[in-house]
């Protein structure tokens, strides 16, 4: 009863901590905006084009599962693509619309843990392993970004963070998670420098590593991570396509010319922000980042900014909650069951 009762409290606390982050979010993104000309901007916005990107959206997530099945092939061979997409998208539903820290990352193996009969926890070990490389790819696209963009990230640096230092703190952490996969070195790094510092951050960095590696055991073929990464590259080409092509459904696009090095730019700033403040559906975090980024680098008014991340989002978040929804229902999926599984994640 007794830890019933904890476990509840701490699903609670995270709900509670998770909605107050929105709350705060929408009331900093909409802070001194002109709704008046908020509404106009909407009013000239070309939908037409901005319901473009739906196809290339849908197609990134289905590479989403194309990536998840070459990590769960050495498990089981020869499961259906569909049925991953369909864990992918009700993954992603259960991140957009319950406030549950980290649902989505729960259900997806659930979902195909059960349907495919296997081990919840080697299939858990495939997400962690893919959020490691989406933190990889993530970095490493900053770091071009950066490269190609550098002038006018430089401008919108503060005064006292020199450029340099970001390009080899960036450098020194993809080197850390390289050399994650060489277990002994990782292992040193832990004991020697993170455990005398702090006793608590070593045994969370060990349980983490001990997922990682159980994730690795079942990516046993050097071909299987060419596909690896081909596939990670198709992915977040995919995600940045639907931000360019957006562009030209603004009359912004008419004056600046936007490319695709600035889509990816927003890209990983979102990623980036929405990583280390997640709230449900990214809502209020995304929309500060985008349109404080927009504003920034180009110039361009703040209420022209949150209109395009607004557009984007939505269009976005209701895909996820439509799809993710149906398959969702299709699978009636038992939402106590998932939450029972998130509190003995935590632990």
């Amino acid at each position: 009863m007794k830890e019933t009762k904890n476990k509840f409290s701490k699903n609670f606390i995270k709900i509670l901590i998770s909605l107050i982050l929105v709350v705060i979010s929408i009331k900093y993104s909409l802070k001194d905006i002109n709704f008046e000309e908020l509404k106009s901007i909407l009013k000239t916005t070309n939908f037409g084009i901005a319901l473009l990107p739906i196809p290339i959206i849908l197609l990134s997530h289905l590479f989403r599962a194309f990536r998840w099945k070459v990590m769960l092939n050495p498990i089981k061979e020869g499961i259906n693509s569909l049925n991953l997409f369909s864990a992918v998208m009700i993954g992603y539903a259960a991140n957009s619309a319950l406030p549950i820290p980290r649902l989505g990352e729960l259900l997806r193996p659930y979902v195909i843990s059960k349907k495919e009969k296997l081990s919840f926890s080697s299939v858990f070990a495939t997400i962690v392993i893919e959020r490691i490389l989406d933190l990889i790819f993530l970095i490493f696209l900053f770091g071009v970004s950066f490269i190609t963009l550098s002038k006018k990230i430089v401008n919108i640096l503060p005064d006292d963070i020199n450029p340099n230092n970001l390009i080899i703190l960036v450098l020194l952490f993809v080197l850390i998670l390289l050399t994650s996969f060489y277990p002994p070195f990782f292992l040193l790094i832990i004991n020697k420098i993170i455990k005398p510092i702090s006793l608590n951050v070593s045994i969370k960095l060990l349980n983490i590593f001990e997922k990682f590696k159980l994730g690795l055991i079942v990516i046993k073929k050097p071909s299987a991570y060419v596909r690896l990464i081909f596939d990670s590259f198709v992915i977040w080409f995919l995600y940045a396509v639907p931000l360019y092509i957006t562009f030209f459904a603004f009359e912004f696009q008419n004056d600046l010319h936007l490319g695709i090095i600035d889509a990816f730019m927003l890209l990983i700033i979102s990623g980036i922000g929405v990583t280390i403040a997640p709230t449900p559906g990214a809502i209020g975090v995304y929309h500060i980042l985008v349109s404080t980024a927009m504003v920034q680098l180009y110039g361009i008014p703040k209420e022209v900014g949150l209109a395009y991340a607004t557009v984007v989002h939505i269009i976005n978040y209701l895909l996820q909650i439509i799809v993710g929804g149906i398959y969702f229902m299709r699978e009636n999926i038992n939402i106590g069951s998932i939450s029972n599984l998130s509190s003995e994640s935590a632990e």
